[in-house]
């Protein structure tokens, strides 16, 4: 579903992303873990070319990113992204911001479009904040209401950029409960994220990620039994350890 070989990607004379080739089949859920400025939030955004990159290959559903003739706002509207910090519209209701892309980019009639975003809206255990601002909403609400605002465009993959890294501890699991059900169903999922317990429990590969480059792309029983690298080790010995 996503391809990458050979990523690489400056910003200025700094290489933000050296080399970096992965994978992420179709049913699949892949988590991209790593210290802070390891390149990871950039790396996904590359592959619906939020993000620029300079060398390399990106395809999506065989799509290539990169080419200059790809319709970059079509390709994104089969991507669905949810960012670290929610990104809802806060002068509209929960029920518009869900409803928005699927009139004006789907083209589906206001009714259908009501109709898709209350039944993703009980998927997620929010129908009844559909007449609400976002900002009557908890950070753990608003982030719900982003992951089915992005499975409102009917998606062929997910792509979640540290989606609890803005939340209070006690929000983080109803978000996470959602991905997971997600996986279950089947979503080709690629995930942003520090939450290892996530990653040990859902994920079915784990791509390590430092200064950059790929250090590790294991799968999840390998990375989190018998790491490779000294570098992934130590990460998971300080992750884990707390």
């Amino acid at each position: 579903m996503i391809e990458m070989k050979n990523v690489s990607k400056w910003y200025g004379t700094f290489q933000v992303l050296k080399n970096c080739t992965t994978r992420v089949d179709e049913g699949e859920v892949v988590v991209v873990c790593g210290p802070s400025g390891s390149g990871k939030s950039t790396l996904i955004k590359c592959v619906n070319a939020l993000e620029p990159f300079q060398q390399g290959e990106i395809t999506v559903g065989g799509i290539s990113v990169g080419a200059p003739g790809t319709d970059l706002p079509n390709l994104r509207s089969h991507i669905g992204m949810v960012f670290q910090n929610f990104e809802l519209f806060p002068h509209m209701k929960v029920i518009d911001n869900i409803n928005l892309a699927q009139i004006k980019v789907l083209k589906r009639t206001p009714e259908a479009a009501r109709e898709k975003s209350m039944s993703l809206l009980k998927r997620v255990g929010l129908e009844v904040q559909a007449e609400k601002f976002p900002g009557q909403l908890s950070g753990g609400q608003q982030q719900r209401v982003a992951i089915a605002r992005a499975l409102a465009m009917d998606p062929l993959a997910m792509l979640f950029d540290e989606p609890t890294s803005a939340l209070d501890p006690e929000m983080i699991n109803e978000v996470l409960d959602v991905m997971t059900e997600l996986a279950k169903e089947g979503m080709t999922m690629m995930v942003v994220t520090h939450e290892m317990g996530f990653a040990s429990r859902v994920a079915h590969r784990v791509v390590f990620m430092d200064a950059g480059e790929i250090v590790e792309d294991a799968k999840k029983e390998d990375f989190f039994g018998k790491p490779r690298s000294e570098r992934a080790q130590h990460f998971l010995s300080k992750i884990l350890h707390h």
